[in-house]
């Protein structure tokens, strides 16, 4: 299917992570600053979600999956072009608008193009293939940044990308509204600075600009908020956020995905300086949390029509959590096949989770709404991300320096930061079981 190859080449950013130590090594980097790799990346489509999936709604989801597959292929190349590191995190920028497209629409199309009694099959076919995207970067990711560079993982998704352009010529939109929508381009702009500068303090805290950062996410957030209240077909109902268990569903979507990227953000370090494994192997064994995410998917779907989406969401995070907590205990003496375990588990924990959440979101919404629904999903899911890459990172550097400074070797310094890291992670979404037990659905 031509809007699930075009969608792949975002979850395929994957392979990103695998060539995080060969960035470092290329650039002179140290473990922390590999953080804005992700957050200039997830920061931009994050904060741009809900406007894009709003913008689809209106004039046309693929039309603007179109355009993200456009610009999607010219961000990667300027990616693998890159000359210094500041050059790469700008081109990142424009990978995340194109990113924001193409996902902001995706989940949309993926509902759109069939009847309503088939939304839960339809977004596990998406989330699925979403989850091999991300499966297949760690494996591809790891062959060829040994045998090409890390500047392999980026233009390799041009000829993807084209691809999926060129197979979409023959896919009908489907009917749109009757009467076309205005959009909310104050609420949007409200919105997209409150995002941005939410992230950005968090990653910036503990300091004054944080501070000055949050000030100013507060402010807009306000005005989004009293703006909303007022227009008349504002960037999302907040009507909604009132209904029992919707908030609480958000929020633990945020909280599952913050703890489960820590396997993609520490994980790699993990594998290549502890576990010292080649980047080829390295891949494969990351690979091992999309991986059981595809079956969390693939088994969500059945298991939302038969049992509903409360007991789904419950098991996924039970899963996720009991899956950290075992990576949490890893160290230099671990086998391999364990690591393997708790990555798969974790990530059909997941799997899950996330199809059974965005079933609800979506039932949720107006049909004329699936833009926004599936972006709302998304944006969750990017907030969960790019608060990790932020909190985790800093947990990371400051437990490891403080170990470094007590006198502890480095191998023992670099394990007791990536086990508090992994304990902290695991305790997420143990933490988002009670909001879930209220009501999941």
């Amino acid at each position: 299917m031509p809007v699930l190859l075009g969608t792949s080449v975002v979850p395929l950013d994957s392979t990103v992570n695998v060539a995080f130590p060969a960035i470092a090594g290329a650039f002179g980097l140290e473990v922390p600053a590999i953080q804005w790799i992700v957050i200039c990346y997830t920061l931009t489509y994050g904060s741009l979600m809900l406007a894009v999936g709003r913008i689809g709604d209106i004039f046309g989801h693929l039309r603007v999956f179109r355009a993200g597959l456009v610009w999607s292929a010219a961000a990667f190349l300027l990616c693998a072009l890159a000359p210094t590191y500041p050059a790469l995190l700008g081109a990142r920028v424009l990978q995340g608008i194109g990113a924001a497209l193409v996902i902001g629409c995706g989940p949309a199309l993926a509902t759109l193009l069939f009847p309503d009694e088939m939304r839960a099959r339809a977004l596990a076919a998406y989330a699925t293939a979403f989850a091999a995207g991300a499966a297949i970067g760690p494996l591809a990711g790891g062959v060829l940044v040994q045998a090409f560079g890390w500047e392999a993982v980026y233009w390799i998704r041009t000829p993807v990308t084209l691809a999926a352009l060129a197979l979409l010529r023959g896919v009908a939109a489907a009917p749109g509204p009757g009467r076309r929508e205005t959009f909310d381009a104050a609420g949007a702009l409200l919105f997209t600075t409150t995002v941005a500068t939410m992230l950005l303090a968090v990653n910036r805290a503990p300091s004054m600009l944080a501070l000055l950062l949050a000030a100013v996410a507060a402010a807009c957030l306000g005005g989004f908020l009293w703006w909303s209240a007022r227009s008349p077909r504002p960037l999302i109902d907040l009507g909604l956020f009132r209904r029992p268990g919707f908030a609480a569903l958000n929020l633990a979507n945020m909280l599952v995905n913050l703890a489960s990227f820590a396997v993609m953000l520490v994980g790699p370090f993990y594998l290549a300086r502890i576990a010292g494994l080649p980047a080829l192997w390295l891949g494969f064994v990351l690979a091992a949390a999309p991986l059981g995410g595809m079956l969390g998917s693939s088994l969500g779907g059945w298991a939302v029509a038969r049992f509903g989406a409360r007991p789904v969401v419950l098991a996924g995070a039970a899963l996720t959590a009991t899956g950290l907590l075992v990576v949490a205990f890893c160290g230099a003496a671990t086998p391999i096949a364990a690591v393997v375990f708790a990555f798969a588990l974790q990530g059909v924990g997941v799997g899950l989770f996330t199809l059974a959440y965005t079933d609800v979101v979506t039932a949720t919404m107006r049909r004329e709404d699936r833009g926004v629904a599936g972006s709302l999903a998304m944006l969750t899911r990017t907030l969960g991300v790019v608060t990790a890459a932020s909190v985790l990172t800093l947990l990371f550097g400051a437990t490891e320096a403080s170990l470094l400074a007590g006198g502890a070797a480095a191998e023992d310094a670099f394990l007791g930061a990536f086990h508090r890291v992994f304990l902290v992670a695991a305790a997420l979404p143990a933490l988002a079981l009670p909001l879930l037990a209220r009501r999941a659905g």
